[in-house]
């Protein structure tokens, strides 16, 4: 059975992410680990460690709910605010065949500004495989 380790804050809720992990399942048995950094939100420009750690918690139990109606056997938790740290806290208890990063769009993604993508893939020796929301459309007027 292959086990996927999911990272993701903000777009845990992304129709990108549900694609991402239909296609694995598609590939044959899996489980999944949802992992989320407890990053400050971009909402402004002060915050705590507590309300990072809640916000984190309101993430996990709305993703874990709803990749469990998707059939999915997942199990997850809230790390350190660095992905890369957060990562590596997991990967010194658990294996996993493949992390699926998943981000904002480029330009308005943290992560991607922070490379942490290139400093995963160096830190760890798992695939890591990069997802992104896409960017809105923009309107017309």
């Amino acid at each position: 059975m292959r086990r996927y380790l999911v990272v993701a804050n903000r777009t845990l809720g992304g129709d990108h992410l549900i694609d991402a992990l239909q296609e694995r399942i598609g590939q044959g048995p899996c489980t999944i680990h949802v992992l989320v950094p407890a990053s400050h939100t971009s909402s402004g420009a002060f915050w705590t460690e507590g309300e990072a750690m809640a916000h984190a918690r309101e993430q996990l139990d709305h993703a874990v709910a709803r990749f469990r109606g998707l059939g999915l056997e997942v199990t997850g938790e809230v790390g350190d605010a660095s992905p890369v740290r957060a990562v590596g806290d997991v990967l010194l208890r658990d294996t996993f065949d493949e992390i699926i990063l998943s981000t904002l769009p480029p330009g308005a993604s943290r992560w991607l500004q922070m490379d942490i993508p290139s400093r995963l893939a160096r830190a760890v020796d798992v695939r890591v495989t990069v997802i992104s929301e896409e960017a809105p459309a923009p309107t017309r007027a």
